[in-house]
């Protein structure tokens, strides 16, 4: 379940809030490591900054929309 970036996204690179891997991790409520998996699986798209990574917080909120089931 690959998330792209909008189109939006891309255009106002600039404007787009970028968050660490420690805060995806916080706001997902997983480890650190499995928000390592979902970069380098492709599931979740990520920009290299250095040796580390920033991940879009809309891209975030996407995954979360996309994976999100009623169990009810």
């Amino acid at each position: 379940m690959a998330i792209e970036p909008r189109d939006s996204d891309l255009g106002h690179i600039g404007q787009v809030q970028f968050l660490t891997v420690a805060e995806v991790a916080a706001m997902m409520r997983v480890s650190k490591m499995t928000v390592y998996r979902l970069v380098h699986g492709g599931d979740l798209p990520a920009a290299r900054v250095g040796r580390s990574f920033r991940v879009p917080k809309g891209a975030v909120e996407e995954y979360l929309r996309s994976a999100y089931f009623d169990a009810g």
